[in-house]
């Protein structure tokens, strides 16, 4: 009998948020789910920021092989995964699977605009970053559905926002059409949003409940014979963090914290919603992140009292792990051995390949190119390459790759994530452009090498005193990069001794 799958992708929560990764936020159902299965402690995203992170779960593949070579879509960004692209949720329902995606999507849709037109990601030129004019809604046709989306990559279901809640449109989507007519400006400015177009009656702090309830009433609605895949992706605890009142105050320290426990409840509530369909024993579910956790914001919690990022150095953006290295859990019981603990690092490109081998469903030749199979790791105990090459991508869109004990950021401080050089350093006022600082090329060689074995804290660097080292993984990273069209420079005489 194949398996169930649930997948929880939590927004910007940290390595260190969790219970079981040592938190003081209290998190029970999901420490459960790692009592019962595995929890993994070098688990990376794959890029430091969120709609690259999910390109590269729903495919397998890196974003930057495609046409997003830095930052984030806003909500009315084009539709970023190739129409043709095996997607975990295409490759399921091929099988038979049933699926449903119910939170943040901010994968780009297709709207069509008041002169008919739609924005093509891959069209010569293209811009996919918004100013806050074209990002505000005005040109929008919203009574017209959108394309693109989860109902054409695969979802049968799709119950959700089109971004993140600090951008517009301020509105739900249920399939292919948002939940009323976005008609009205933004009444209410919260925290870091940006300004746009809501419907009537619009609140931040009923989302995360409204998805997680549509996601149980799916549930129980499947006929029993029928697998099916659950995407969960909860809004929390991105900003603005507005946690229900009954969340609100039970972790202590601050409404961030409070929004992981909402998190936490959200996976209780489909964790019961499968035990009541007696399916507890035949279900695969994973629960992570998308990326490190902010920790800019002063309104987000005292850091001193609480590490979201736990030790690692950094936060969302950087190079640095703690822009980048997430909670990962998977349970499956009977199949994956209570009280696991697997160290090697793994990235979430991985998921795609490791969900079609749980579910005995073969992956198209040329999916999931940048993913490998966990399940034996998972289920069996199998060894996984402990020198394995996995590339760290930021938010200013510079690279950096870890094999083995050693890690090289081919970029100056953060990369250009929210630590210094920070993402201000990124962007020209208002007109939504990414500049290229801080840059790495011919020009500017100079960069870091961590041996994160003997330094895991990345305060040492050891660039300038193992050249030969330096040289390998940078022709390791052209290797997978293939050429510049990934936004890595290529030709620099990195680790020469001369640069």
């Amino acid at each position: 009998m194949r398996p169930n799958v649930v997948v929880v992708l939590a927004d910007d929560m940290g390595w260190g948020d969790l219970g079981c990764y040592g938190s003081a936020i209290p998190t029970p159902n999901i420490d459960r789910l790692a009592a019962g299965g595995a929890r993994l402690t070098d688990c990376h995203s794959a890029s430091a920021v969120c709609t690259p992170s999910r390109y590269a779960l729903m495919t397998g593949r890196y974003a930057w092989r495609g046409p997003l070579k830095n930052f984030v879509l806003m909500g009315h960004g084009p539709a970023l995964i190739e129409p043709e692209r095996p997607t975990m949720a295409n490759v399921l329902r091929s099988a038979g699977y049933t699926t449903g995606a119910f939170g943040k999507w901010h994968l780009g849709l297709g709207w069509r605009h008041r002169d008919g037109s739609v924005r093509d990601a891959f069209a010569p030129g293209a811009v996919l970053h918004d100013d806050v004019e074209t990002d505000f809604g005005r040109s929008i046709d919203y009574s017209a559905a959108v394309t693109g989306g989860p109902n054409d990559l695969g979802f049968d279901r799709f119950f959700g926002i089109a971004g993140s809640l600090d951008m517009p449109p301020y509105a739900f989507i249920s399939d292919d059409r948002t939940v009323g007519v976005p008609d009205r400006e933004k009444e209410v400015y919260l925290t870091e949003q940006r300004p746009g177009l809501q419907v009537e009656g619009w609140r931040e702090d009923e989302a995360d409940v409204r998805f997680v309830g549509e996601a149980v009433s799916w549930l129980r609605g499947i006929d029993p014979t029928t697998p099916y895949l659950c995407y969960l992706a909860p809004s929390a605890p991105h900003r603005p963090c507005v946690p229900p009142d009954f969340v609100r105050g039970r972790s202590g320290l601050g409404d961030r914290a409070d929004a992981v426990c909402l998190v936490d409840w959200m996976v209780g509530e489909v964790l019961q919603a499968i035990a009541d369909r007696g399916d507890t024993e035949n279900t695969l579910v994973i629960v992570t992140s998308d990326n490190g956790a902010p920790m800019i914001f002063s309104d987000d919690g005292d850091m001193t009292q609480h590490r979201p990022n736990g030790d690692w150095r950094g936060q969302k953006g950087d190079l640095w792990d703690g822009g980048h290295r997430e909670p990962f859990i998977a349970s499956w019981p009977g199949r994956i051995e209570p009280g696991s603990l697997i160290e090697a690092p793994v990235c979430l490109t991985d998921v795609l390949p490791t969900v079609a081998a749980a579910t005995q469903t073969p992956l198209p030749d040329g999916a999931a190119e940048d993913g490998r199979d966990l399940l034996g790791a998972l289920t069996q105990g199998e060894p996984l390459q402990p020198d394995r090459s996995i590339v760290h991508h930021s938010l200013g869109g510079r690279f950096a790759i870890r094999s083995g004990r050693w890690k090289a950021i081919f970029a100056p401080g953060s990369g250009g994530g929210f630590s210094e050089p920070s993402i201000s350093a990124l962007f020209s006022s208002g007109s939504g452009k990414v500049q290229a600082n801080p840059v790495w090329d011919a020009d500017h060689p100079d960069g870091q090498l961590y041996d994160v074995e003997a330094d895991p804290a990345e305060a040492v660097n050891r660039w300038s005193d193992e050249p030969e080292i330096v040289a390998r993984l940078y022709a390791d990273l052209q290797a997978i990069c293939h050429d510049e069209s990934s936004g890595l420079a290529f030709g620099v005489l990195a680790g020469s001794p001369t640069a």
